[in-house]
């Protein structure tokens, strides 16, 4: 995996990703992450709207947005996704943080299966903020159980419609290996992390202590998303972050947090 590459104007540095997201951030020198979740879902284009809002409160560029995760109703074909990816990143080119090639924000973006949003949706997003000597902050970006990077996804999965225990943990072995490989390229592991998160829709627990507490990724916890990843046939995600200061909003406005 590449080394990161400093993105002076947010105040972080990030690992390259594909085209719609980077593979994960890091606070530069002098700056901490910040995270902020929504109580219930906000619609893309009003998402957009609050983080503006909430980012210019805090005297901080729209270019300090560094990780966004979404919800979106239902999992996309991949022509599907792609189209979906170009709306997404053309806001993230307004704002001075896409170039039309590289795209120095993480993101995570799953489908609830109870009682899903009916258009995509912010579910947090995470900025940096000016704070000498603060300690070291990150977020990792969702990854599935296939390789990225490739122009088909359907190919690449591993186990593909293989749900049983035994195929849902080579997907997971798959994926923590994935996050693995993003958090020593930004310099961290495991034990830095403050919260895990999983998607899926299925039984994790006849391989959460070996494959998932036993390496040490459920160090601070692990949340259970009952969502699935945002591509048809893909059946598991995960995503980690090392932040120290999150506070939730109940997504009308910024004044009206609870």
């Amino acid at each position: 995996m590449s080394s990161p590459l400093a993105f002076s104007p947010g105040g972080y540095r990030f690992v390259r990703g594909v085209f719609p997201f980077s593979a994960g951030v890091a606070a530069l020198p002098g700056h901490e992450i910040r995270r902020v979740c929504f109580k219930e879902p906000v619609a893309f284009d009003r998402g957009f709207e609050l983080i503006k809002e909430i980012l210019t409160q805090a005297g901080r560029p729209l270019t300090a947005l560094c990780a966004c995760e979404l919800r979106s109703p239902a999992q996309f074909t991949e022509p599907g996704f792609r189209a979906f990816n170009r709306r997404y990143v053309a806001t993230l080119g307004q704002w001075g943080l896409f170039d039309g090639e590289i795209n120095p924000v993480a993101r995570s973006n799953v489908c609830p299966a109870i009682d899903p949003p009916p258009e995509p949706s912010f579910h947090a997003f995470a900025f940096t903020i000016a704070s000498a000597g603060a300690p070291p902050s990150f977020v990792i970006a969702g990854s599935g159980e296939v390789p990225e990077g490739h122009k088909e996804y359907l190919d690449h999965i591993i186990r593909r419609g293989d749900t049983s225990p035994d195929g849902l943990a080579k997907k997971a072995r798959f994926v923590l290996g994935e996050l693995e490989r993003r958090l020593c390229a930004i310099g961290h592991s495991w034990g830095d992390t403050t919260a895990t998160q999983v998607y899926t829709v299925h039984d994790i627990h006849p391989f959460v202590a070996q494959e998932i507490v036993g390496r040490g990724a459920a160090r601070a916890g692990l949340t259970w998303h009952f969502a699935r990843p945002p591509v048809i046939d893909l059946e598991y995600e995960m995503d980690c972050r090392g932040v120290r200061s999150e506070r939730v909003v109940c997504g009308r406005s910024r004044t009206c947090d609870p």
